[in-house]
This record gives C-alpha cells, sequence and structure tokens, in this order.
C-alpha cells in the first residue's frame, strides 16, 4: 500500500503556527480551525534547527505535491522565508540584504542622495519661510497634528467614508467590520488585527503624533482598501471559494507582507485617487479639524522618495557597521525627522522580528506603484487593484509581468 500523498498546504500552515510558539506575533493573523492551532500547541516545544528542516522538506516536497503552479510559487516564496527565518532563529548569521532577499523576493540598495536632495528642494520651495527646511517641514508637521482627544472620532469619520469608496468599486462581505482602539508603547503607528469571519481590530498608536493630512493614509492601509479589505476577500474567494488551506494563516518575514504592505499603501489612491487631500480636509473639517488638503497632496508627493531613507537606515544599521547615532543623523538629514522620531523609528529597525519589515513598506510601495502604472491600456486602477486582493501574487510574479510588458 502507498503512503498517503502530503498534504503540503496543511503541513505549511502547522509550520507557520511552530514559528509562533518560538516567537510569539510571527503569526500574523489565524483564520483556520482552532483545533489544529491546539495540536500544535500541544506537540513538543519546536527547534529553530527542527523548523529549518522541516521547511527545506516542504520545499522538496513542493514539485510533486500536484498543486497548481499559482500555489507552487507562492508555497515556494512562503517557505523559503521560514527557512531563513528558523536559519536565523538558530543563530546563524545572515546580512540584511540577504534576508531581505529571502523574506520578500527583492534586493535592495542604499538610495541616491541626489534624489533626496531634489525632494528637500521640492520641500523648500513647497514651504517658504525663515529657518531651515527642517525647521519649516517640522513646524508644517505640526500645525497638522490631530488633537489626541480627536483621534478616534477622525478615524471613525474617514473610515466610514473609505468603506464606502471600497463597498462601490470592490465590494465587501455584508457583515464586515472593523473596531478601533488606541493604544500605546508600540514601534509602529497602526497594526491591523484580523480575526477572521470578516472582522478586523485596528490599533492606533498614540504615542505617536497622527497628522490630519495622513490619516487617511493610515485609515485605508489599515482597513479600507488595505489589509482589512484584502484579508476578508481573501478569506471568502481563496479560502471559503477555492478551498486554499495555506491562506488560512499570515505570517511575518514573508512575500506575501510585502505584497500586503505595499496594495496597503496605495490604499488612497485605489480608493479615492488625485484629489485625495481636499477629500480627506472635507471630511475632518465637518469635525472642525482643518488642513490644507491641496498643499497636502503636492507635499506628499514632494516627499514620496524620502520615503527610502528608512530602509537606507537598516542597511547602514545591519550591513554597514554603522552606530545608532550615525543612523540617527542620516534619519534626520534626509528623513527631515526629529530626534525622538529618528530614535523611534530605530527601535523598529532593532526589533529582532521586525528589523527586516522595513523593506516592505519601502519596496513594496516602489514594486506594486510601478506595477498599477503598467496596467494596460483602458484598464482601471481599480480593475488592476482587485487582483492584489483577490490573487496570491507573488513580489516575483509581479516582477515577471513587470519585465515582460
Amino acid at each position: 500500500m502507498s503512503a498517503s500523498p502530503l498534504d503540503l498546504p496543511l503541513e505549511y500552515v502547522r509550520l507557520g503556527l511552530r514559528f509562533d510558539r518560538l516567537e510569539p506575533g510571527f503569526v500574523d493573523a489565524f483564520t483556520g480551525d482552532p483545533a489544529l492551532r491546539a495540536q500544535v500547541a500541544d506537540e513538543p516545544a519546536p527547534t529553530p534547527a527542527g523548523l529549518r528542516d522541516q521547511a527545506r522538506t516542504l520545499l522538496r516536497e513542493l514539485d510533486s505535491a500536484g498543486l497548481s503552479a499559482d500555489r507552487a510559487d507562492y508555497l515556494r516564496g512562503q517557505l523559503t522565508g521560514l527557512e531563513c527565518s528558523a536559519r536565523k532563529m538558530s543563530g546563524e548569521p545572515v546580512g540584511f540584504v540577504d534576508e531581505v532577499a529571502a523574506y520578500f523576493q527583492v534586493d535592495v540598495a542604499l538610495g541616491d542622495e541626489a534624489e533626496y536632495a531634489a525632494a528637500h528642494a521640492e520641500l523648500d520651495a513647497l514651504l517658504p519661510g525663515s529657518g531651515s527646511l527642517a525647521e519649516r517641514y517640522a513646524e508644517h508637521r505640526r500645525r497638522e497634528e490631530c488633537p489626541p482627544d480627536r483621534l478616534e472620532a477622525a478615524v471613525h469619520a474617514l473610515s466610514s467614508a473609505l468603506r464606502d469608496e471600497v463597498r462601490g468599486q470592490y465590494g465587501l462581505p455584508e457583515v464586515e467590520t472593523v473596531r478601533y482602539e488606541v493604544v500605546t508603547d508600540k514601534p509602529w503607528s497602526g497594526f491591523n488585527y484580523y480575526e477572521g469571519g470578516y472582522r478586523s481590530r485596528v490599533a492606533i498608536n498614540a504615542d505617536l503624533p497622527h497628522r490630519l493630512s495622513q490619516l487617511a493614509h493610515l485609515v485605508a492601509h489599515e482597513s479600507y482598501p488595505g489589509h482589512h479589505t484584502e484579508h476578508c476577500r481573501k478569506e471568502l474567494g481563496l479560502v471559503e471559494r477555492a478551498d486554499r488551506t495555506e491562506h488560512t494563516v499570515f505570517l511575518v518575514n514573508t512575500p506575501e507582507c510585502l505584497m500586503a504592505e505595499g496594495l496597503a499603501d496605495l490604499g488612497v489612491q485605489a480608493s479615492v485617487g488625485a484629489g485625495w487631500g481636499p477629500w480627506a480636509a472635507e471630511i475632518l473639517g465637518d469635525l472642525g479639524l482643518r488642513f490644507d488638503g491641496h498643499l497636502a497632496e503636492r507635499i506628499a508627493v514632494a516627499a514620496a522618495p524620502l520615503n527610502r531613507v528608512r530602509q537606507d537606515a537598516a542597511v547602514l544599521l545591519h550591513d554597514r557597521g554603522a552606530g545608532a547615532d550615525e543612523v540617527r543623523a542620516h534619519l534626520q538629514r534626509w528623513s527631515l525627522v526629529s530626534s525622538e522620531r529618528a530614535a523611534q523609528q530605530i527601535r523598529f529597525l532593532t526589533d529582532p522580528l521586525w528589523r527586516a519589515y522595513i523593506s516592505t513598506y519601502v519596496e513594496g510601495f516602489d514594486l506594486l506603484s510601478r506595477w498599477l502604472g503598467a496596467r494596460p491600456a483602458g484598464q482601471s486602477v481599480a480593475d488592476r487593484f482587485v487582483r492584489l486582493l483577490d490573487e496570491p501574487l507573488t513580489p516575483a510574479a509581479v516582477t515577471g509581468e513587470l519585465q515582460a510588458v
């Protein structure tokens, strides 16, 4: 009698749940059978070496698992990321650039300081006045800060408006819901906890000042049409209808993270589009919260190249031997942030679980922006973007589509 064929997607889910036992938080979301998680919790304690070997075994078995090409490609990327995570957990030295490549299927390099200088020149023209550009930019950002006691109301207003936009363009399950909470002492500004059943809990970090002009981006990123929308549509389409077990678990430091963060950062563009600044200003203006939406939109375009400075900081810190003071100075100089904000960013870059994650924002936004812009003639942004919400695309697949254009 021959052995039963390996249920590779199920074994992948088990493996991901075992990683969470070693590093709580490694499983970002799990919507599968609670009994499966309980079974994994009752197993002997996993070891990094054991998880590494399990990932390698599943990679070897992948081609004979009888899966469709897109499922096999998706799982190959995920398992490659897990194999690298296990090696790092076991103490094996892995350089930052190599780590990012294994996790996210992209190659990273330091940005061009000439592009940063050009961005500074554009910001300088948009923010006239006395004092240095850093001082004027900081003052502009302070003027846009949302009063902490109004943060929750502002978030709810924008969430309701964006939800209407997303329901009209992309569709959502009728029962989907998002609830928001304000938290402190976190290394991030916002976080989506997807609970399954089309429900999300979104935490907003009150330790960081939230600018009125950026709140629409934050809500779009975490909820509509970002993380919450993607989770809902994939749970409905890939899990419930297509029975793709592998999508019942979402694991950090894998290619799906770069796709998720890239599409979430494109959320305002994919829902509201050009004119989002005045659109958000009108919604918040009804609450008595005012900012210049036209100026905010122009500044966002001018400052966009500076997004890459955060990744430079990680490369300098982890691969170039730079100290924290040097990296803080680099962030302050080119990102035009305060010393306190730079320190908060370094905290994220030195977190053992999250240190490589900065590349999901930088490279994810860059890759998917180019892909969205390269859509076929006559195809709308919504028709292109919905593929990110529904399909198990990988960074490698998107890169391949761009190269084929």
